[in-house]
């Protein structure tokens, strides 16, 4: 029988996106993996409120969806399809669900990696991507793991990093070590009853498109006048934790040269600090004025 995504959703037809997007979370919510833990009737509501959810949500989707009905669509679109571009990890995460870790480690030592749609919905009603082991003297270990996404910020403050437990509402504070790698893992260990659970966080440091970092180092990039290049000049930089920091620019330095900023990058093992690097490229106006096209004559005479 053909899907009425509007029905499935409870919403009316010209609902806006804000009213869509309202409706999902309260079904999302209601049929949560961590509330129905093993409901195999709550596992195929969620994964239909999520495929409703993914046509509404998408303007185009929806047109299509809209145009050719529900029958037509379904015969024409797979479910592939209507899950393209759909941002599981974003929209999950706002559900306190997070895919990072989307892994399972076998029992050989390699990982499986889950890629299919129903393996994902049945993980999430399942076991969550955990593994257990049994000793001879009755206690349980289980192994969890999944990716703890680290910005440049949360490394440089060298704080705690708060993180809900799968399988549960409980969150717990992570430790940011000094020197932390991207790919690090980070252990917990707790003990339930008989079963002593091994969390297994894996460190993924996220891209910045302001920021990149090589080896400890900061690099960023800056625009400055033209006028800077050949005179000189002293600028302000901002840090990735928001620290204001000046710094000169000697003159008839060339686009593209760096400037180093000494200790102001990521903290190293062995209590050092990587240093920041600030990339310059000329800004160039999107239009001049009179007086400056005049100037800029005089100084093309000179053979500037």
């Amino acid at each position: 029988m053909p899907k009425d995504y509007y029905e499935i959703l409870g919403v009316p037809r010209n609902a806006t996106q804000e009213e869509i997007k309202k409706a999902y979370r309260r079904l999302a919510m209601k049929y949560h993996p961590d509330r129905n833990r093993g409901n195999k009737e709550a596992e195929e509501k969620f994964k239909e409120i999520n495929e409703a959810y993914a046509v509404l949500s998408d303007p185009e989707k929806r047109r299509l969806y809209d145009m050719y009905g529900s029958a037509e669509f379904e015969r024409r679109y797979t479910t592939e399809d209507i899950f393209k571009g759909f941002d599981f990890e974003s929209v999950f995460r706002d559900l306190g669900i997070d895919l990072g870790g989307f892994f399972k480690r076998n029992r050989r030592g390699g990982k499986t990696f889950i890629f299919d749609l129903g393996d994902l919905f049945s993980n999430l009603f399942g076991t969550y991507f955990e593994e257990e082991e049994f000793s001879p003297f009755g206690e349980v270990y289980e192994t969890i793991q999944m990716d703890l996404p680290l910005t440049i910020e949360d490394i440089l403050k060298r704080g705690e990093k708060e993180v809900i437990l799968p399988g549960t509402f409980e969150t717990i504070k992570i430790k940011i070590p000094k020197g932390v790698k991207d790919g690090q893992i980070l252990r917990i260990k707790r003990k339930e009853g008989r079963k002593t659970k091994e969390y297994l966080f894996r460190v993924k440091i996220v891209p910045d498109s302001g920021y990149r970092v090589e080896d400890g180092n900061i690099i960023i990039e800056k625009e400055i006048p033209l006028t800077s290049f050949l005179l000189g000049d002293e600028i302000e930089v901002t840090t990735p934790d928001g620290k204001k920091v000046r710094a000169k620019v000697p003159p008839l330095i060339k686009p593209g040269a760096k400037l180093r900023l000494k200790g102001l990058g990521l903290p190293l093992e062995g209590g050092s600090q990587g240093d920041l690097y600030v990339v310059l490229q000329p800004k160039i106006p999107d239009k001049l004025t009179s007086e400056q096209k005049n100037l800029i004559e005089k100084l093309k005479s000179t053979g500037l």
